[in-house]
């Protein structure tokens, strides 16, 4: 009955002391070209640590071993190592490319004879932002009431897909369609504005078209990384006979009073 005791009680203890698994902390998002700081914490407690192991979609790219305290860097697509910033308890990447996205996972491994194993994983994403702001095409110098606005804007190539907007005198309208295009996974988007003009897009001499472009993080986050960049034209606009100018108004009104009846 005391040789039970003791030995609940030594497993018992043996639980306690386990190793553990502190977090794990991968960046949800990095740029393209930027580095990124994985880190993976623990604590052996009473176990001996054999190593630490990182994995990138079930893919091992980095092993440590701790009685060596030698780094192994193995090839997987998209992830580039720097040897010389990473130990035990962090891999540093570098130069992120869009291949790097994807689901990294931490695993440590403690020695016989327990041989306990913990792990944790979480996802980073490599946003790849545009080299130039939006760009409108189409404008004619000038507009009146009843023609129609047709433009185009087209995004800078990124990834994700940047999400266009049009404003009129800061007032935002439907686009009529949208396209996207790809190259070498890198997005451009197309998209197509056609609007009749009415007298109130023409108060004052001019047109304020604007076309915002907005890059953001593709997953769900607490603060998700995003990118606007904005260009607009002006555009001048007249009054037709349909909307007289308040010039043609005064005219009609004072001629009306002025001729003989």
């Amino acid at each position: 009955m005391d040789f039970m005791l003791l030995l609940l009680v030594m497993l018992l203890r043996q639980e306690v002391a386990a190793l553990k698994l502190l977090h794990i902390n991968v960046p949800a998002y990095t740029l393209r070209g930027r580095s990124a700081l994985l880190e993976c914490r623990y604590d052996r407690e009473r176990d001996r640590l054999y190593g630490i192991t990182w994995y990138k979609d079930h893919e091992v790219f980095y092993k440590y071993v701790l009685r060596d305290k030698n780094p192994h860097v193995y090839d997987v697509s998209g992830v580039k190592v720097d040897k010389s910033h990473s130990d035990d308890q962090k891999v540093t990447l570098q130069d992120a490319n869009l291949h790097a996205s994807g689901v990294y996972k931490c695993e440590v491994n403690g020695e016989g004879p327990s041989f306990n194993t913990v792990s944790a994983e979480a996802r980073m994403e490599v946003i790849a932002l545009p080299q130039e702001r939006p760009m409108i095409t189409g404008e004619e110098k000038v507009y009146a009431s009843g023609d129609v606005l047709a433009l185009n804007c087209t995004s800078g190539k990124s990834h994700p897909a940047a999400k266009l907007r049009w404003f009129v005198n800061d007032q935002q309208v439907k686009p009529d369609s949208e396209q996207l295009f790809e190259q070498h996974g890198l997005y451009s988007t197309i998209s197509s504005l056609l609007l009749e003009l009415e007298p109130g897009h023409l108060a004052s001499d001019k047109i304020n078209v604007r076309c915002e472009a907005t890059v953001e993080s593709a997953h769900k986050l607490d603060n998700p990384f995003v990118d606007i960049r904005t260009t607009e034209v002006f555009v001048q606009g007249l009054a037709t006979l349909t909307t007289p100018s308040l010039c043609l108004l005064m005219a009609a009104v004072l001629q009306r009073f002025l001729l003989p009846v």
